[in-house]
């Protein structure tokens, strides 16, 4: 097809933008410069220029403000149960397990996945460092192997496939014009192929490290770790006590209860029954606020109004601080896309697909393998994931894999190959300058030393996922 100045445009401001990420530099500013001149070329008035930068944001702002939503919910639960102390009861029995140090690195990795994946490896992390890595220390881990096992679990293997609060997934499908279970579905299984390999090669490359028991006071490791700031708690009397052990119990029962459900339903019918796409997500985020507000009035009784109030309004911050970013990148890639453009551009037909077309276009010169282009999206989820965010990239990723089509690869494969690529490397496994930095602060080890022993077994698991993907999709 002919492609326009705008396409080319495009073409060129989607390149600046990938060479900002590995630069490691913010990303909004050529994204919105992009949106504002290509509107301008495109509708030929620089009015309609400055105006597609607000719509782009809005259209991104109304597509992916459940995300939002969802990360507040789940924060806010996260907040009230560390008020109530029943965080501390939920991890403390788990202690008991780690006998040796094997055994305690895959304490490290089961523990830190289950609870990432329900309130994200950034709330996973204090928690985690804070009660069991010193427990997995004494039993003869070292720190930095301790270390490894949480990165991969928690900020590789569970925020990469985000399956319960699908954050990432959304993401990666709204950019793909796919629906958001599928990617999620596909990225799950992606994901655990990956991280089955990364846990079990590292195991194997730093298991002559763990030694027997050691005697705590004269452990460096366990000294290095006496600095992590834990939260001080109220002091509380037997019955918050009581209520903080009931609510350790009540939640992760809940919630595990919520997804049986969810999965039994999607087996049983083919489909979320009663909850349509997306609702998976809402469905989870309803039952963490009803245990939000019964975990604050427990606590606060009287002051619970303004307790509830303080916590939601803690996860919007939280929320906006960590998705805000994302929003312009959404919005540039959504004007790429013709599902998105005619609403920017304020068309009523013909609505131009500037990234499909642009892509498009160049399949003529490029041979058409169904590995090449996973291993493609592969490498391209892994350049934008250097920017350190692990989710700015994923607009970027699911609007390729839309336009990669013509390989004979699903759509949805393709984005889920690119969201694993992107998260195991910006969301903080593969680079310093992630929240890898926090896991390495917490354990005590430099985080340059955590990045070289996540390397090897990280590249592994993400090619050997990228092969099976197309093998199996």
């Amino acid at each position: 097809m002919e492609l326009s100045l705008p396409h080319f445009l495009y073409g060129l401001f989607t390149l600046i933008i990938i060479g900002t990420m590995i630069m490691r530099k913010g990303v909004v500013l050529p994204t919105l410069l992009g949106t504002f001149f290509i509107a301008w070329l495109y509708k030929g008035s620089i009015v309609d220029g400055f105006t597609a930068i607000f719509k782009a944001n809005l259209v991104a702002a109304q597509e992916l403000f459940s995300i939002f939503l969802i990360i507040t919910f789940m924060l806010a639960l996260l907040n009230s149960l560390r008020d109530l102390g029943a965080d501390k009861h939920m991890i403390q029995p788990i202690q008991k397990l780690m006998v040796n140090g094997h055994i305690s690195y895959f304490v490290l990795v089961a523990v830190t996945y289950v609870i990432s994946l329900f309130f994200w490896p950034t709330s996973a992390v204090p928690l985690v460092c804070a009660l069991l890595v010193p427990a997995a220390i004494r039993a003869g881990l070292p720190a930095a192997t301790a270390a490894v096992a949480i990165a991969i679990a928690g900020q590789g293997m569970a925020l990469s496939s985000d399956y319960i609060v699908q954050v990432a997934p959304n993401l990666s499908a709204v950019s793909a014009g796919v629906e958001t279970a599928a990617v999620a579905e596909q990225a799950l299984i992606l994901s655990l192929i990956a991280g089955g390999i990364a846990i079990g090669l590292a195991y194997i490359l730093y298991r002559k490290t763990i030694r027997t028991k050691v005697d705590p006071l004269n452990n460096q490791e366990l000294k290095n770790m006496q600095n992590i700031g834990e939260r001080t708690q109220e002091q509380q009397g037997p019955r918050l006590k009581t209520w903080s052990k009931i609510f350790a119990v009540i939640v992760p029962l809940t919630l595990v209860a919520v997804v049986i459900y969810m999965v039994y339903e999607k087996l049983n019918s083919g489909r979320m029954s009663g909850l349509e796409e997306g609702d998976g997500a809402a469905f989870i985020g309803g039952v963490a606020v009803i245990l939000l507000l019964l975990s604050t009035i427990v606590l606060r009784k009287q002051q619970a109004l303004d307790y509830v109030t303080k916590h939601i309004t803690d996860g919007f911050v939280f929320a906006f601080k960590a998705m805000g970013p994302v929003i312009p990148i959404a919005g540039f890639f959504f004007l790429g896309s013709a599902d998105f453009s005619a609403n920017i551009l304020s068309l009523e037909n013909q609505a131009p697909a500037f990234l499909f077309d642009f892509v498009q276009s160049t399949q003529a010169y490029l041979p058409q393998n169904e590995w090449l282009s996973a291993l493609s999206i592969l490498i391209i989820g892994i350049v934008t994931g250097l920017d350190g965010s692990g989710f700015s990239g994923l607009p970027l990723i699911g609007a390729l894999a839309a336009s990669l089509t013509t390989s004979g690869m699903d759509t949805a494969t393709l984005a889920a190959i690119g969201q694993i690529g992107t998260i195991w490397t910006g969301g903080g496994a593969l680079v310093a300058w992630s929240s890898l930095i926090a896991i390495a602060g917490f354990c005590g080890v430099p985080v340059m030393e955590l990045v070289r022993k996540n390397f090897i077994p990280v590249i592994c698991g993400l090619f050997v996922a990228t092969l099976a993907a197309v093998m199996i999709f």
